[in-house]
């Protein structure tokens, strides 16, 4: 099968929806090609800040997330044990700290905003294996496998908004410089305990530490720090002195803990790096979110990265398509816009992870 857009997209998720949703309603011809066969995965990163509330309402897309549910955080609360230690509340003129969006709810919203514009057009359980240029070296589509048949875009730029371990990058051999960080986090869900209220809570036991976010649908996702590549021989102890510290701080958890969190398999190992792509342009091709830059878990900014270079992006990818000048120079308009605040924010992330303690402190 061969296919023909302006523009083809690889990696459905938020970063790649929306800037596929953002190209169509500019008359870009999209095509979004998505490996997995839906929407309703599972995700870690799922709470936005303030300024991507704000893209979103600038593009008559929150109201469509929010008819689906979300979740506004009405604080943020340090612990230290039981005791609050730091609190963060709204400030003037607002009701909430962070909102959490199911991505499913997210991904659902655009999607469905942008069906019936010929230009959008999805392809799920679609998996890149090759891409295709031109005797100049200009990335002009790709080649991928969708139920067993191979299937050619040709387009005049390619993206790759497809994760961390982004085959795009790879097939493109693009460099990445990666950082890790000395920690890696575990992950599990519970349901909430009656009267549990919105919140993003974070503690500190006998040095290590633990952060609760309330989500939609009643649920709390939990994170523990622990060290680096330590799982395989912290799954070959015992479970229960593991949860101890947070059943201590959380006596109301206890038994949504001891019934949801039984076994190791109850829990998700996130391997926790930072990393940035030495170049995110080449001649009709670009990276976007952690396909050229990955966050870690600290301050849950990860999804909002991605979804703002979408929102850099689509316009500098409009007006370049309009000059026909899709080289990396023209390109790199978009680098040159979002890397600096990239870099900055990882290093404020280090800089939060190394003086985590601060927080803590009584106020």
């Amino acid at each position: 099968m061969n296919l023909q857009a302006d523009v083809c997209i690889v990696g459905g998720g938020p970063a790649g929806i929306l800037l596929g949703h953002l190209l169509a309603k500019n008359g870009v011809s999209t095509i979004i090609i998505e490996r997995s066969a839906g929407v309703n995965r599972q995700f870690r990163g799922e709470h936005i800040n303030a300024e991507t509330e704000s893209i979103l309402k600038e593009h008559k897309l929150f109201e469509k997330i929010e008819e689906l549910g979300l979740l506004k955080m009405k604080k943020v609360e340090y612990f230290a044990g039981k005791n609050i230690v730091n609190s963060i509340t709204p400030g003037a003129h607002e009701d909430h700290v962070g909102i959490h969006v199911p991505q499913t709810h997210l991904l659902n919203a655009i999607i469905h905003d942008s069906e019936g514009n010929k230009n959008f057009q999805l392809l799920f359980s679609t998996t890149v294996k090759e891409l295709i240029q031109d005797d100049k070296g200009f990335y002009t589509g790709v080649k991928a496998i969708r139920d067993r048949e191979e299937i050619h875009i040709s387009s005049k730029v390619t993206i790759g908004a497809d994760g961390r371990y982004s085959t795009v990058r790879k097939l493109a051999k693009i460099p990445t410089i990666e950082m890790t960080h000395g920690y890696d986090v575990l992950w599990a869900k519970i349901p909430a305990p009656v009267g549990w209220e919105p919140s993003t809570r974070m503690v500190l036991v006998n040095g290590h530490q633990l952060a609760l976010f309330t989500q939609t649908g009643g649920l709390i996702q939990i994170g523990w720090n622990i060290a680096e590549g330590s799982f395989p021989k912290l799954r070959k102890g015992s479970l229960q002195p593991f949860l101890e510290p947070l059943v201590e701080s959380f006596p109301e958890l206890e038994e949504s803990v001891n019934e949801h969190l039984r076994t190791w398999n109850d829990f998700v190992c996130l391997k926790v790096q930072s990393s940035r792509s030495e170049t995110w342009v080449e001649d009709g091709l670009v990276l976007i979110g952690d396909a050229a830059h990955t966050m870690t878990p600290t301050g849950a900014i990860g999804i909002n990265c991605g979804m703002k270079d979408a929102h850099v992006l689509a316009p500098i990818l409009t007006q370049a398509l309009i000059e026909n000048n899709i080289s990396a120079e023209q390109l790199k308009l978009f680098e040159m816009n979002r890397k600096n605040e990239i870099k900055t924010q990882q290093i404020m992330q280090l800089k939060q992870e190394t003086s985590i303690s601060e927080k803590f402190a009584y106020k």
